[in-house]
């Protein structure tokens, strides 16, 4: 075929058959991406609000898939951006290139399994076995058939049997009953709904096409396990690259609660001898004794009485394990092995876990650990607690390094990559070395490195900072509120309340209130409430998503919120004028994870608290402050109310972190600003 036009060329036939504009930092980035696609290089990219990153990404990845035959794989973060990417950006750029590269480009969006309906569940005797305690409350069950009726109608007439499509949605606990994961499945060979499975025709598409959409889960569950998850690619773009390491984390932590073993042992109960079982049901009780006794802390080692009960654990489930027997077998029908795959499943699990708990404390260094493991009370639905038992990676830079950098060419871009002012910091946590190659940042022992594989000390990769279109200082104003004390632990001082009035008040609403916690948040609300006259949102009060959709749809109204906020709100335009940031968002002290890896940062002689609270801090602060100019019109205030900010010896490295705002610590200069900006 005839060789396509050079990638600026292509570029330029996009934006202009999608109606936009030529902007520099996406010519930039186009070039770099290019560039790291042709040589191997893998590539770090900021690339501000406004820059139009997907297309300055996706025009290359296109190229190269085409000229190539080989796969592309784009994983984001969020849905949202999945959407963007498979419902608008791709469809209108598949149709604007179809002539320059001889073909239309065809993409497709990956979703874990289990985002698919699964017919031999739906099917089976599976899934009318729930096990959720929830089910002893007469609503809950009742909500359960009503859902399970119209998911049996929706497989009559859905062509994909993907969830997203099921309007209006159904809740999690119907959803498990009619799904499986990729360890449960029984294989499209083996399962009687083989050949109309939803999952594997999705899989198919994705073998046959130039760019693939999917998730960071997705990726970090790829680079895992053995079982090849995505189709064969040679490069892989991760957008929302500041929150890989967290969704790697994230795929990666297991948790042990009694009611997790103990359900296991129902799952298994009817297919081995009742006093097997049993001594599973025993040990979750066990477990939950010890659990119950343990407090909510982080392990520095196995608490008295730990390890007879995690043995106990581990014993028991591949007792029941071996008598189960294989989830396939020649006299086995589809509803056995469904049955089977899925006890499976649930022993394995529970087996891996304990097994993962007592051997994380082998080690007797603690930074040398690969795992971290302590307890936590999570929420359960009709109030209380349950006590949980969870295991983490120390690390997953190792990981990444072997699994992903060593096996593609990797592009990463975020609008917020360069903490401090630079690169290295999050490079380091994916695994990378200090920019223009050198030693891998960590030894060897890596905990996340469990492939037997020795990493490759030699990567090779750059980084590019494209900025933004957006005229920062002349578009915004960072105000610090220097005058207000440092933030307490009592809640919001009454000072604070006030700053928060008097700003909110001169932006005649049109405010987004960013807080460290939903109580905070809450609380600043129903104060406010009483104080001003324009309407206050609050997340939790409804569905987020319409939250932010009512808080675009009137200038007058403020949306107080926490974490999904920070990252979540775009709206650009007259409805957002003032981002309020309560506090800096570092993590809670006591948050184990972060702790362990501080204190493993600190052992090899390096600052801890800079290299993982305050860069945890100046990623999500980047990520809030980001909300305020979504266009090139938009014009605002961030306002900080931490003084901390401006005077404690990291708000310098915070600030560096930040976009160019014009920068001030007078009120006055904040409200007049408000004042103006409200009046026109």
């Amino acid at each position: 075929m005839t060789e396509p036009p050079i990638v600026p060329k292509l570029l330029d036939i996009a934006v202009t058959a999608l109606g936009g504009s030529k902007r520099d930092g996406q010519v930039r980035m186009a070039a770099a991406v290019a560039h790291s696609l042709d040589t191997g290089e893998h590539l770090a990219v900021q690339a501000g609000t406004g820059t139009g990153k997907s297309l300055a990404y996706l025009v290359p990845s296109i190229r190269h898939a085409v000229t190539s035959g080989k796969t592309v794989v784009v994983s984001t973060a969020t849905i949202a951006l999945q959407q963007q990417l498979v419902d608008r950006d791709l469809p209108r750029l598949a149709k604007a290139l179809k002539k320059d590269l001889g073909r239309e480009p065809e993409f497709a969006i990956l979703k874990g399994r289990g985002n698919y309906l699964c017919l031999n569940k739906l099917h089976s005797s599976v899934a009318s076995e729930p096990d959720s305690e929830e089910l002893f409350d007469p609503f809950a069950a009742s909500r359960l058939g009503r859902e399970m009726k119209r998911l049996r109608e929706w497989s009559s007439d859905t062509e994909t049997g993907d969830r997203d499509e099921l309007t209006p949605a159904v809740g999690d606990q119907s959803w498990r009953l009619v799904s499986v994961g990729a360890r449960e499945c029984l294989g499209a060979t083996n399962c009687t709904y083989g050949q109309d499975c939803f999952a594997e025709a999705a899989r198919k598409k994705t073998g046959q096409v130039d760019v693939v959409v999917t998730n960071h889960a997705l990726l970090a569950i790829d680079a895992m396990t053995e079982v090849k998850v995505l189709p064969d690619h040679d490069a892989v773009v991760v957008d929302e690259a500041h929150e890989l390491v967290d969704r790697v984390t994230s795929v990666a932590t297991a948790e042990l609660t009694g009611s997790v073993v103990a359900a296991a042992a129902r799952r298994a109960g009817k297919l081995v001898e009742e006093e097997i079982a049993d001594a599973l049901v025993a040990a979750s009780e066990g477990l939950t004794q010890l659990l119950d006794a343990s407090g909510t802390r982080r392990w520095l080692g196995l608490p008295d009485g730990a390890g007879p009960a995690l043995a106990s654990v581990r014993d028991a489930a591949w007792a029941v394990r071996t008598a189960v027997g294989p989830a396939r077998g020649a006299n086995l029908d589809s509803d056995a092995a469904a049955a089977r795959s899925a006890a499976l499943t649930a022993l394995d699990d529970v087996h891996d876990t304990a097994v993962r708990v007592l051997t994380a404390f082998d080690e007797p260094d603690e930074a040398k650990r690969r795992d971290v493991v302590w307890t936590s009370d999570v929420p359960v639905r009709g109030g209380g607690f349950r006590r949980t038992l969870y295991v983490a990676p120390l690390s997953v830079g190792g990981l990444l390094r072997t699994r992903l950098f060593g096996e593609s060419t990797v592009v990463l871009t975020s609008a917020t990559l360069a903490v401090g002012g630079a690169f290295d910091t999050v490079a380091g946590s994916w695994g990378l070395p200090r920019a223009g190659g050198g030693d891998a940042p960590e030894p060897d022992r890596d905990p996340a490195l469990a492939t037997g594989k020795k990493p490759d000390a030699k990567i090779e990769w750059s980084h590019l900072d494209v900025g933004s279109p957006f005229d920062y200082p002349r578009s915004g104003i960072l105000y610090v509120a220097t005058k207000l004390p440092p933030p307490g632990r009592d809640g919001t001082n009454p000072a604070v309340l006030d700053e928060i009035e008097t700003l909110i008040k001169a932006a005649g609403g049109r405010t987004l209130g960013l807080f460290s916690s939903t109580r905070a948040a809450k609380a600043a609300a129903e104060a406010l409430r009483e104080r001003i006259d324009t309407p206050i949102l609050c997340q939790g009060e409804g569905n987020t998503g319409q939250l932010v959709r009512d808080f675009a749809a009137d200038p007058s109204t403020s949306l107080f919120g926490t974490l999904s906020l920070w990252q979540g709100v775009d709206v650009p335009g007259p409805s957002l004028s003032l981002v309020l940031i309560d506090r800096i968002p570092f993590p809670r002290p006591d948050d184990p994870l972060l702790t362990a890896r501080q204190r493993a940062v600190e052992s090899r002689g390096g600052n801890g608290f800079m290299a993982v609270a305050a860069t945890h801090a100046a990623l999500l602060l980047a990520q809030g402050v980001g909300r305020l100019l979504r266009s090139t019109d938009d014009k605002g205030v961030v306002a900080v109310l931490d003084s901390r900010l401006a005077t404690a010896r990291y708000g310098g490295f915070l600030r560096a972190s930040l976009p160019p705002f014009w920068e001030t610590a007078d009120r006055a200069v904040a409200v007049a600003a408000l004042q103006r900006l409200s009046q026109s």
